[in-house]
């Protein structure tokens, strides 16, 4: 897969085990803080498939938030889990096993890059903000149609923007130091994906639904702090030359494990985001 700027990267080629570890730790705190929002779309998937789920696929499965979700939408089904990550699957292996899932989840070691590899027949397929990773979207797709039963359903998932974190005025600095990051990371092509309709219909797909979940944790989980520390330490040594002096010394500040600003000791983080969902189905 290739890897791109966006914090949630399932694939991540070309890194050493440290970094995949920090990046799986980031992961695991983002499943605390963002994880529930995906059981709504979870559950929009199980009114397309009824009772008929016995084999669910995750792909590009990271430390295992979505296949553990799925998990629980569809007791009775088998998860496969696909990452190329080492690192991840061994985090999605011991959070299964805390979940008492090991009997019915299992992890695949596999770049799609290079192939899809030899799984049984699926009833769904599920992709979340992995389809844009991989480096022929259109090719991964059409094997994700190979890959699925006659009925079966197809789920990208994509992260509409950025998570927002931080009030507008903090306090110091000038406000909009989060929405300025945002604008930087878009021109770094950070979490960049097409409308993917037009490529599912191309794979062969039918019946193809579109809709967008929000959310927003009132107030924050408490791991919100660590969370927003690692993710904007990332984007801090993403944009060190793209932002203004001043944006790069208020993140520091915000950074800083012991400065009073800092965003472990906040109390007006917030928690908000908002996720495209396309669901289609093989013919």
């Amino acid at each position: 897969m290739t890897q791109h700027s966006h914090h949630h990267s399932p694939h991540h080629g070309g890194h050493t085990r440290d970094h995949e570890a920090a990046l799986a730790d980031l992961l695991d705190l983002d499943a605390e803080v963002f994880g529930s929002c995906l059981d709504p779309v979870a559950e929009w998937v199980g009114q397309r498939t009824g009772e008929t789920t016995h084999r669910v696929v995750d792909v590009g499965a990271g430390t295992g938030v979505g296949s553990l979700t799925l998990a629980r939408q569809f007791p009775a089904a088998e998860v496969i889990a696909i990452d190329r990550s080492e690192v991840m699957l061994e985090r999605l292996r011991t959070a299964a096993n805390g979940w008492g899932l090991a009997g019915r989840l299992s992890v695949v070691h596999a770049d799609l890059d290079v192939a899809w590899p030899a799984v049984d027949a699926a009833d769904v397929v599920w992709a979340a903000s992995s389809l844009h990773e991989v480096a022929d979207p259109d090719r991964v797709l059409r094997a994700m149609y190979g890959a699925l039963n006659t009925d079966g359903v197809l789920v990208v998932v994509e992260m509409d923007a950025l998570p927002r974190l931080l009030p507008d005025d903090l306090g110091l600095g000038r406000p909009g130091l989060e929405s300025r990051c945002h604008e930087a990371l878009a021109r770094l092509d950070w979490n960049s994906h097409p409308n993917w309709r037009a490529h599912v219909e191309r794979a062969g797909f039918v019946d193809v639904e579109e809709r967008s979940f929000t959310s927003e944790a009132t107030p924050a989980p408490r791991s919100t702090g660590r969370y927003a520390q690692n993710f904007l330490r990332r984007i801090r040594s993403a944009l060190d030359r793209q932002l203004a002096a001043d944006d790069r010394t208020t993140l520091d500040r915000l950074l800083s494990e012991d400065n009073p600003d800092s965003v472990l000791h906040r109390g007006d983080l917030t928690v908000r985001g908002s996720r495209t969902v396309w669901i289609a189905r093989r013919p």
